[in-house]
């Protein structure tokens, strides 16, 4: 059977970090995120290395030492969160919002309830929104982010939307690296989404017009398997760099600061957000002395025919940025 090393090369840089301060405090605080404090079990399957690498390709999930209790809560939340989303509007261009924090540091669950704040004012999306997100230090009521509760809460949002009218509009935050994105929660929950799972979810589920905007290491690499005609991807990062902003204690992102919390408050269409939002990153990383990570936008050729309707209800007013800045 393969090792652990399999995973090492791209969960190494965040899995070697020392648990954040704000993380290591007693869990009796029900608000408190749980720490990541055990190594990150390898997922592959298979005899061989190359075997092993093909199954990451399949989304593998893994949650252990959740208590009834536990499942049943979450199960609950979810259930109860996914009943509130309306339905379609007959005539009216809809867009469902989706936004995920697929880790346990806080940042993400900070970012991803903000998003969900942003995007559903931008795009209409009152009633529409959901947020799957763990606990923040302060928070602790949403459904929490796992793979599983992505795919559930998106095959919710096709049954409920008019596939051939609406969008979907997807926000994730997390690390990532090369094989996907990473779920992580405290040392409960470890999975890979991969550029293959979402793609051959959103295929089966036959939802075509989408924005996924997706902020993590490596994210670029989700473009190949996920871009169509109907279709805008924004990403973090090129599939071979590295992002930046996901200390624990951050409330933001540098791709999530740049593109939610600024450049989408404003009132301009979504190419001019992007170049925007690239500037940004840009400019905090230069000033650093850090690797360019290289936000990627690929925004589709039959996008504009949808976006336009949903852009035509943008509030004509910004909002103000909220938070510490990413590159403070």
């Amino acid at each position: 059977m393969v090792t652990r090393a399999l995973l090492a090369f791209g969960m190494a840089a965040f899995l070697a970090s020392p648990i954040p301060a704000e993380d290591a405090v007693p869990a009796a605080n029900p608000n408190q995120p749980p720490p990541h404090t055990l190594p990150f079990p390898n997922l592959g399957t298979g005899e061989s290395y190359e075997e092993a690498l093909a199954s990451f390709a399949l989304g593998p999930q893994m949650q252990r030492g959740l208590s009834a209790a536990q499942i049943l809560e979450q199960r609950e939340r979810l259930d109860t969160a996914l009943a509130k989303l309306q339905p379609q509007r007959p005539g009216t261009v809809d867009a469902y919002v989706l936004t995920i924090a697929l880790d346990s540091d806080p940042v993400f669950a900070r970012e991803a309830r903000e998003a969900g704040r942003v995007l559903a004012r931008r795009y209409d999306g009152a009633g529409r929104t959901l947020t799957l997100a763990g606990p923040d230090g302060h928070r602790n009521e949403l459904p929490h982010g796992s793979i599983d509760a992505l795919i559930i809460s998106l095959a919710t949002i096709a049954a409920l939307m008019d596939r051939e009218e609406d969008v979907l509009v997807v926000y994730t935050t997390s690390h990532g690296l090369d094989l996907g994105l990473a779920y992580h929660y405290g040392d409960t929950g470890y999975g890979i989404l991969s550029p293959e799972r979402f793609g051959a979810v959103l295929e089966e589920l036959g939802i075509e017009r989408r924005l996924l905007i997706l902020s993590a290491c490596y994210s670029g690499v989700f473009i190949p398997a996920l871009a169509s005609a109907d279709t805008a991807i924004l990403t973090a990062a090129a599939g071979n760099r590295t992002s930046f902003g996901c200390e624990a204690e951050n409330d933001w992102t540098f791709f999530g600061d740049a593109l939610i919390n600024r450049a989408l408050r404003q009132p301009q269409g979504l190419s001019d957000a992007s170049r925007s939002a690239h500037r940004f990153v840009a400019g905090w990383e230069a000033e650093r002395g850090l690797l360019a990570s290289l936000p990627q936008t690929v925004i589709g050729d039959n996008v504009e025919q949808w976006l336009a309707a949903l852009e035509a209800r943008m509030p004509t007013s910004a909002t103000e940025p909220v938070g510490r800045p990413a590159a403070e």
